[in-house]
């Protein structure tokens, strides 16, 4: 089975995979989403659990404010509409770690309504994907199955904290999409700082919906809006990576495809990944609304707020990724590649700019400070396994000697050297001062080049008349020259000296 942008091929004929993805985001809040109860991560079992929380006889639920400003403010970074008034309902059924025996969610009326963000895919295209909603709702708890053979407990730590369920429209067509969006998503809250998207913590996961339809189908329901043309949908839970949730898409559209081509139909279900073996397993049979007996929480007033508050929140919003991506690209004439990478986190983007601003701030700056910090910096990060807030090198060290590079105090192959003594601990302190004391400043004596030019031609006849039938023994030439300096020679001078003396233009 071969694949092509937005198809699939099978043998009986081309396919099209379509994705939406509902994305769980821990609301970042001290408190949980009803009660005050502590929601923070790594408490013993059972440590964080209110009355509340454990649904006791009379307790009633109060609202977080705070809870809902983040959703607001989550709901302003997807570019969407706020609804000023929005209701909670219970969301009925049973199981061990859901003690009320119900959800409270929000069903016809969620507090964010329709919007839109942008995902960057590879080759630098971009596309649109549509939100149709966010809502907020309480999560449960947990089920630990593997501390006694013949029982199971349940920890309610994680019951009443607050989620915010994003909801995309079907406007995924192929696994990097899907992965894109659930990495744009990540990226968004993290700079709002609505979500810390720590997935390992479980206070961001996904659930994944695939669908397979024959080739067309697809324009069908973008023309009609209905869903029919895209095939019964299967919805994998709980996937806790942007890596994973890849794996599903993929994994699924090939197992429907398969499915359908020998005569069978898809179930729709709901599905597990084992992350071992990197298929899906069904986990039970999918519910539709109807099943959940949604009705307006009776404990709950409708959450009402005015257009001023909205505003002021809006306001108060940081520069977002896609708006820093293009500022990167005009102020620093950064390519859209670069751009990306550095906008996607917010520390690395505050780094990054930092790094230019002491490089003596400005285009050709920005350019050369992307390079040292994606290619030198970062591959020096990841090769020790480090975050940008662990850099033994500073952005105030890195853009000085950046700046030491520009003004040909040392030339890169130096600036290396002296990255490296820092990055490893040799050296600390101001580079320049790394550079006076060490004795690693450029030659740039165009007379002390010269001689060392004329020394190395007297001494390598053969060389200069290999020269006449292979032009690239120039580079020979330069590495000559810049090895007996020890590297301080200044490159574009040892190039235009040598060119003259061997008469190469």
């Amino acid at each position: 089975m071969s694949e092509t942008r937005n198809l699939l091929q099978g043998a009986t004929g081309d396919w099209e995979v379509v994705v939406g993805l509902e994305v769980h985001a821990q609301v970042k809040s001290t408190s949980k989403l009803f009660s005050g109860a502590s929601a923070a991560y790594g408490a013993g079992p059972n440590e964080n659990v209110s009355l509340v929380d454990a649904a006791m006889p009379g307790m009633l639920p109060v609202i977080n404010k705070f809870c809902v400003e983040q959703a607001i403010r989550t709901g302003l970074g997807l570019n969407a509409k706020i609804n000023l008034w929005s209701r909670f309902d219970r969301k009925n059924y049973f199981y061990p770690d859901l003690p009320q025996g119900y959800q409270i969610s929000q069903f016809k009326d969620p507090i964010v309504g329709e919007g839109e963000i942008e995902i960057e895919l590879e080759g630098g295209e971009t596309q649109t994907i549509g939100i149709e909603r966010l809502h907020l709702e309480q999560d449960a708890g947990k089920s630990i199955h593997d501390m006694a053979p013949n029982a199971s407990y349940v920890d309610l730590n994680r019951s009443g904290v607050a989620l915010m369920e994003i909801v995309s429209k079907p406007d995924m067509r192929s696994a990097e999409e899907g992965a894109a969006y659930f990495s744009k998503i990540r990226t968004i809250v993290r700079y709002l700082g609505t979500c810390d998207g720590n997935m390992e913590e479980g206070s961001m996961r996904a659930d994944v919906n695939v669908s397979v339809c024959r080739a067309g189908n697809y324009d069908k329901f973008r023309e009609t809006g209905d869903f029919k043309y895209l095939g019964t949908r299967t919805e994998t839970k709980n996937v806790n990576s942007i890596r994973f949730t890849r794996q599903v898409i993929d994994f699924e559209a090939r197992r429907q495809i398969e499915v359908l081509e020998a005569g069978g139909t898809i179930d729709q279900e709901t599905l597990l990944f084992d992350p071992k073996t990197g298929e899906t397993r069904t986990m039970r049979s999918k519910e539709d609304a109807h099943d959940y007996r949604y009705f307006p929480d009776p404990d709950l007033l409708p959450l009402e707020f005015d257009q001023a508050w909205v505003d002021e929140i809006k306001a108060m919003l940081p520069e977002l990724p896609d708006a820093k991506k293009h500022r990167f690209m005009k102020d620093y004439g950064l390519n859209a590649y670069d751009a990306v990478v550095l906008s996607a986190d917010k520390e690395k983007a505050a780094f990054f700019e930092e790094v230019v601003l002491k490089g003596d701030s400005g285009v050709s700056d920005g350019k050369l400070a992307s390079n040292w910090v994606t290619g030198e910096l970062f591959g020096a990060l990841n090769k020790e396994n480090k975050e940008i807030g662990e850099s033994p090198v500073s952005a105030d060290q890195l853009g000085k000697l950046i700046g030491l590079i520009k003004d040909q105090t040392i030339s890169g192959k130096i600036a290396k050297d002296v990255f490296a003594l820092m990055f490893e601990g040799a050296e600390t302190g101001d580079p320049a001062d790394i550079v006076e004391k060490r004795g690693l400043k450029q030659v740039t004596d165009t007379g002390a080049i010269e001689k060392i030019i004329d020394e190395i031609i007297a001494a390598n006849p053969k060389q200069v008349e290999m020269l006449k039938e292979k032009p690239k023994t120039f580079g020979w030439f330069v590495g000559q020259v810049m090895k007996a300096m020890q590297g301080k020679a200044n490159p574009q001078a040892v190039n235009e000296i040598l060119k003259k003396k061997l008469g190469v233009e």
